[in-house]
């Protein structure tokens, strides 16, 4: 004993308190979402908010989106294409493992493909994988993806979080007990509460400088601020009371990032339900609805119009607000027209998150000045999916697409807006067989057009990404390029 004292009193000041300091590094965080996911299977279900938890930091693709939107190599180290370009041969890194600490080879990703591509298969993005033609195993570490037509996005739809690489023989627990290959492993989940991930000290890659990671769900703005104000949580990421975001600029102990997304957020119409089927009655619903006063109203401000389903930070990007600007006068003159002179009433079914529930209030007051009178549901996410997006029952709804690029969606008859259009179809195929800049440019614009036109959805705002933390919280991501949560590389600042 005494000999440790007296080694002790030889070290100096500062050494003692670097080495105090080292221990009291904190390794750990907590962070709040608003939306809880309905299960743990990214490749089975729409819900965003599956990604938002387990994105990068538990499930892995062949490639990733980085936080600018960029796609960079994932599971796959390297790749070649073909000089017709319909064959990816992809390089996979060495030494990858399962969270079970089995191997993560080609005979995987050959087995995730051929589910997410299969007949049965319950992907929601199921689009993503329709041109693959073969997926074969050439050895452990390399596959070969061949594609029936070229298709310029498929290292991009790679990266899609309903496109990680899964485990057979996991596949039976995903959804309650992940198992992936990202920094993080799936630890516990206490449903209506938080889930639980720890590091995984067996990454193939750069290891996580956190240990522990919490994910608390907290769907109510004011307990949400709560929360935050009381330091109950690290960082709340997609913060959902726009409105004290202010009281936290002014305060030194948070730090607040307002970021873009993908998010395109619209009032999303049943095409094919009655009286929706009608192109005047949907055009009449587009000129009611005053975009700026639900930005002013729902979002404080925050919050970017616009008239199509398109990012406008895309270079691509067509300004069609002007196609849909508010007109009390003229919607009602296009009901009248459309048979419609007293208006009509439909079902509006409201998601949880602020933008849905606070904008579906002003716009169904819009909406009464007009004559629709609109019956308004609160739903819980699974109640959501489950009416809306499966079920297709439903004559209005709010939502925000938060995946990357995905004005593709307006080419799938059977997608719950239910838009069936021949022209679109085949020019979102032309557009995925054609590989030169302008020319893509060219047809995306003429699809934002053409969906402006037909006044699918009523478009009205990108959705912005703010999210408040600790001061002394780094790495996290200001933009949202994807529905992610990205922990990977954060840490706390000494």
């Amino acid at each position: 004993m005494s000999f440790k004292i007296i080694k002790l009193g030889l070290l100096s000041a500062a050494a003692l308190s670097a080495s105090m300091g080292m221990a009291l590094a904190k390794s750990d965080i907590v962070v709040a979402l608003q939306l809880e996911p309905p299960h743990l299977d990214p490749t089975s279900a729409a819900a965003g908010a599956i990604d938002s938890v387990l994105y990068s930091n538990v499930f892995e693709g062949l490639t990733r989106f980085a936080s600018d939107g960029s796609v960079i190599p994932g599971l796959a180290a390297s790749w070649e294409i073909s000089e017709d370009g319909k064959t990816y041969t992809f390089h996979l890194q060495d030494g990858v493992t399962f969270h079970d600490g089995s191997a993560m080879d080609s005979a995987d990703v050959k087995f995730s493909l051929d589910r997410a591509r299969a007949e049965d298969s319950a992907n929601a993005q199921k689009a993503l994988f329709d041109g693959i033609e073969s997926v074969e195993a050439l050895d452990p570490a390399t596959v070969q993806v061949t594609l029936s037509e070229p298709n310029g996005s498929f290292l991009f739809n790679m990266a899609w979080g309903d496109a990680v690489i899964v485990a057979p023989e996991t596949i039976a627990d995903i959804k309650t007990a992940p198992v992936g290959t990202g920094a993080f492993k799936f630890s516990n989940w206490v449903q209506g509460d938080k889930i639980d991930l720890e590091k995984n000290a067996d990454y193939w890659g750069a290891p996580a400088k956190l240990d522990k990671v919490s994910f608390k769900f907290i769907s109510d703005p004011t307990a949400a601020f709560a929360a935050v104000m009381a330091e109950d949580v690290d960082a709340f990421v997609g913060f959902p009371a726009p409105e004290n975001l202010p009281q936290f600029e002014a305060d030194p102990r948070f730090q607040v990032l307002v970021g873009s997304t993908e998010g395109e957020t619209i009032l999303s119409t049943n095409n094919k339900m009655p009286p929706f089927d009608n192109v005047k009655v949907r055009e009449a619903l587009a000129h009611a609805i005053d975009r700026q006063a639900i930005i002013d109203g729902a979002m404080f401000g925050y919050g970017t119009p616009i008239g199509t389903h398109f990012a406008p930070h895309n270079p691509d990007y067509v300004d069609l607000t002007g196609m849909s600007g508010y007109d009390s006068e003229l919607s009602k003159k296009l009901l009248a027209e459309a048979g419609f002179p007293d208006g009509f009433k439909t079902t509006l079914k409201l998601p949880p998150p602020s933008y849905a529930r606070r904008g579906g209030e002003i716009i169904a007051a819009q909406l009464r000045a007009v004559g629709i009178e609109t019956e308004i549901s609160n739903l819980e996410w699974a109640q959501w999916l489950e009416q809306v997006f499966k079920g297709k029952d439903f004559g209005l709804t709010i939502v925000s697409h938060t995946e990357p690029f995905d004005i593709g969606i307006y080419a799938r008859p059977d997608y719950y807006f239910q838009y069936d259009n021949a022209d679109f179809q085949k020019l979102m195929a032309d557009l995925a067989v054609t590989s030169d800049p302008a020319k893509r440019s060219e047809m995306l614009k003429q699809a934002q057009e053409t969906i402006s036109k037909d006044y699918v959805n009523g478009y009205l705002f990108e959705l912005a990404f703010p999210t408040v933390a600790n001061a002394k919280v780094m790495g996290l991501w200001k933009d949202a390029p994807t529905q992610a949560t990205d922990l990977t590389a954060v840490y706390w600042e000494d």
